[in-house]
């Protein structure tokens, strides 16, 4: 079960990671690979809990969250099928400033912390793709923190419509997300009220931007969306 995952996850295009590595370096990752199921809203690892392993997402959703004021969450990032996550604490020698939950039911894989260091000392490939990833992440919530701060509202909920449609896309019909999420997931990953997502999707509902039944959202003028997006 495992062999045969890590050889899918091996002809996937964003795992990079596996591409320099040596045959010897992929055998000691399946020796130490474990597989993990997780249920929807279950959580992976929690702030404050001390980093040991490098977590890779096979299948499902997962976001990764802080807790602010008032106990309310803000989503910092959704990952996707094939990438890694929860290292970064390690290399920083901290505990975790973040949570990681499923949003739906997922399999992950873990590796400990420990190997991948002793690979990194071996390999230095390996060590220039973690410093790609940490720095194209860096930048990817530098540009975050100014759009959900200086955005209105309508188009922090669209950037948040279109991060949903270019991490999971659509189903076959071309226009629904393939992610059904909370209204609160919502706008935890707008950086708004619950209430204030549930208006603002009715806006685009009654300006048939996007069609909404339940959690299920389809997007009619993608076009439109991006560019309130980018005008915000």
């Amino acid at each position: 079960m495992i062999k045969s995952t890590l050889e899918k996850v091996m002809t996937e295009d964003l795992s990079d990671m596996w591409s320099v590595l040596t045959g010897e370096e992929k055998r000691r990752i399946t020796d130490n690979f474990t597989i993990h199921h997780y249920k929807k809203n279950q959580v992976i690892y929690a702030e404050r809990d001390e980093p040991e392993h490098l977590w890779c997402l096979l299948h499902g959703k997962v976001k990764k969250y802080k807790d602010g004021v008032g106990g309310r969450q803000q989503i910092l990032r959704l990952i996707r099928p094939v990438q890694y996550f929860g290292y970064r604490a390690y290399f920083a020698h901290e505990p975790y400033v973040s949570s990681a939950a499923a949003i739906e039911n997922s399999i992950v894989g873990s590796i400990p912390m420990t190997v991948v260091e002793e690979l990194i000392n071996c390999n230095r490939d390996l060590a220039w793709f973690f410093i790609h990833e940490l720095s194209r992440n860096l930048g990817n919530s530098d540009t975050r923190i100014v759009n959900l701060t200086q955005k209105h509202i309508r188009g922090r909920l669209a950037e948040a419509l279109i991060v949903l449609r270019d991490n999971y896309g659509y189903e076959d019909d071309g226009m629904t997300l393939r992610i059904y999420m909370a209204r609160e997931d919502l706008a935890n990953l707008s950086n708004m009220t619950t209430s204030n997502a549930i208006r603002t999707l009715s806006t685009f509902v009654n300006e048939r931007i996007i069609v909404v039944d339940g959690r299920e959202i389809k997007i009619l003028n993608e076009a439109l969306l991006r560019k309130i997006s980018k005008f915000g």
